[in-house]
């Protein structure tokens, strides 16, 4: 690995991972918005009349929610020093279990009920 790549895994690593830093906490915090913008979604999503009305644009939108999750996940894994080590930590899975919930009420819709597991990852930002 050269040192450019090396040098930006560890400043995405600082970013991604270390919360009492700028960066770490501006992170964290554009995060915390998105896991609760997210969690209004599914929750608008339960209501009837606005499941009726909106459900092509919750649902577009809640893909967008799993890409930017599955996105910052691989993010975490790349940057990592020991990624198997972070994929089995607890909050690796519980990143984990933040994605497969929106992947898979992308495909079963009775399934959306399980992205409020997504309420777990708020504990990344407030530990």
């Amino acid at each position: 690995m050269d040192s450019s790549t090396k040098n930006w895994r560890e400043r995405l690593y600082v970013m991604v991972f270390q919360s009492d830093t700028v960066a770490g906490r501006r992170f964290d915090g554009i995060l915390l918005l998105i896991i609760l913008a997210s969690l209004v979604v599914v929750m608008l999503d339960s209501i009837d009349t606005i499941h009726q009305n909106y459900a092509d644009l919750l649902a577009y939108i809640e893909w967008g929610f799993t890409l930017v999750f599955a996105i910052e996940y691989g993010l975490r894994l790349y940057c990592s020093p020991r990624p198997l080590r972070y994929a089995f930590s607890f909050f690796g899975l519980i990143d984990l279990l933040a994605i497969l919930p929106g992947i898979l009420a992308l495909l079963y819709p009775d399934a959306q009920y399980l992205l409020i597991i997504r309420v777990m990852r708020m504990l990344r930002v407030f530990r």
